[in-house]
């Protein structure tokens, strides 16, 4: 694992994806912050302007590493896939796993070990259940859209699932949801969220006597 810092002039401001006020809602002011699949950073720097917090992005390509370094994010380059073991139990406040989960291969493991690193974990996906999806794949054909944007045959996602799938498995898995965000072009989503819904932002934790994952 390698660790990249910065003093390098920050790079200019992407529009911000519209989990990030979501997430943010969650984060309090000066917590210690750990954010998986990090990208260019965009999420981490938004979190330190608005809420103060500190921490580190882990991503595992390089052009997201200088991405990072450019927009003033302290960085680790690291896969995720090998497990979160380099890190302590508790040594963060929140650990952030923001529109990565459905392309990762070991969905239960990182999850628990999330949970593990952080107090709490905030999870964002998009709903492979929201009806635009539902309605180019009664088309035949693999759906494309603002939160899937890849084809099929050039997409990283492996894992494509809707939230009515997600909260099951937190109930099998000892994962307790203690929030979330259900968005469609930034707008929240109250009513039939698994239908109408886009995009899904979680806040989770532990359920009470749950076994903990070893490192």
């Amino acid at each position: 694992m390698s660790t990249a810092n910065t003093l390098h002039r920050a790079a200019p401001a992407r529009p911000r994806r519209p989990d990030f006020d979501a997430i943010a809602q969650w984060v309090p002011q000066g917590a210690r912050v750990l954010d998986l699949g990090c990208g260019d950073g965009s999420l981490l720097r938004f979190l330190k302007e608005t809420r103060g917090v500190s921490g580190y992005g882990v991503d595992i390509s390089d052009d997201n590493v200088a991405a990072c370094i450019a927009n003033g994010v302290n960085v680790l380059q690291s896969d995720l896939e090998a497990g979160l073991s380099g890190f302590e139990s508790g040594s963060f406040d929140y650990v952030i796993l923001s529109q990565t989960l459905q392309a990762m291969k070991h969905t239960e493991r990182l999850l628990k070990e999330i949970l593990r690193v952080g107090r709490e974990g905030i999870v964002s996906f998009p709903n492979f259940g929201y009806w635009r999806v539902r309605l180019q794949l009664l088309a035949g054909n693999m759906p494309v859209s603002h939160e899937l944007p890849y084809q099929w045959y050039d997409t990283p996602n492996i894992h494509l699932f809707t939230l009515a799938d997600f909260e099951t498995f937190c109930r099998g898995h000892a994962i307790r949801i203690l929030d979330k965000v259900v968005l469609t072009e930034g707008a929240a989503v109250t009513s039939f969220p698994n239908l109408l819904g886009a995009l899904a932002v979680y806040r989770l934790d532990h359920v009470a006597g749950a076994a903990p994952v070893d490192p």
